[in-house]
């Protein structure tokens, strides 16, 4: 049984939403320390989160990025915001998804089956007994039991929707896939995601490479999709 933590400052749409969670099978379990939303995580230890911006002390962006120091658990954000920029800053902060309220139910579901089974399930990264636990691309090691790349000593952790995104232009070295493609591989629910979400993502996994030293690795082919480049190689 997979286990739900929802934080949203809104007792009524927390009920609401545990509820219909724990109709459908999941274990919810709602907030009740907004000043320290960290250290609840750690003693629930859930396999996914919703998280509101707008909660009291700090926001849920602050948040996100504290829950991605500990851990690559997926998470929903849920928020009556419905600006374009305020789902890209989500994206940025950390998290996998996006959910504007007021919403519904039956989509609710449908992102978090979608999560949980590209995080944990039959399309998650490395489930296929054919797919190597470590992976490595002249000399760039992608490693499915970390959620992590490392190049020369140099090692950064990615979401596992930004690991998977790179393990397949990864395994497609200098051809080009495309934006279609992708989103289908990332995302079952291809229809509610906007076209911006997979740029964005793309941008993440692009500073995670900066950050151990590659640098023009991902290269975007106009009107088409990305490519891995080896920039890298000696």
């Amino acid at each position: 049984m997979y286990k739900i933590m929802v934080v949203e400052d809104d007792a009524k749409i927390a009920e609401i939403l545990c509820h219909y969670l724990e109709k459908y099978g999941y274990r919810a379990v709602c907030s009740s320390n907004f000043e320290d939303v960290k250290s609840e995580f750690l003693a629930i230890s859930p396999d996914l989160v919703f998280l509101d911006i707008n909660l009291p002390y700090m926001d849920g962006f602050f948040w996100c990025r504290q829950i991605r120091t500990v851990s690559k658990v997926p998470v929903i954000f849920i928020s009556a915001r419905c600006g374009e920029m305020d789902q890209v800053l989500a994206l940025e902060h950390g998290g996998d998804d996006y959910i504007t309220k007021p919403f519904s139910l039956d989509v609710v579901i449908a992102k978090v089956k979608a999560v949980l089974r590209r995080t944990y399930g039959e399309y998650s990264v490395g489930e296929a007994d054919t797919s190597p636990e470590i992976y490595e691309l002249d000399g760039l090691y992608l490693n499915q039991s970390r959620c992590s790349i490392e190049w020369r000593g140099k090692e950064v952790y990615l979401t596992p929707k930004e690991f998977r995104l790179l393990g397949i232009l990864a395994r497609h070295p200098r051809q080009v896939v495309s934006r279609h493609e992708l989103l289908e591989a990332l995302w079952d629910d291809v229809d509610f995601v906007d076209d911006n979400t997979l740029t964005v993502n793309v941008t993440r996994v692009r500073r995670k490479l900066e950050e151990i030293g590659i640098e023009a690795a991902i290269e975007t082919v106009r009107g088409q999709g990305y490519r891995m480049v080896c920039t890298w190689e000696e």
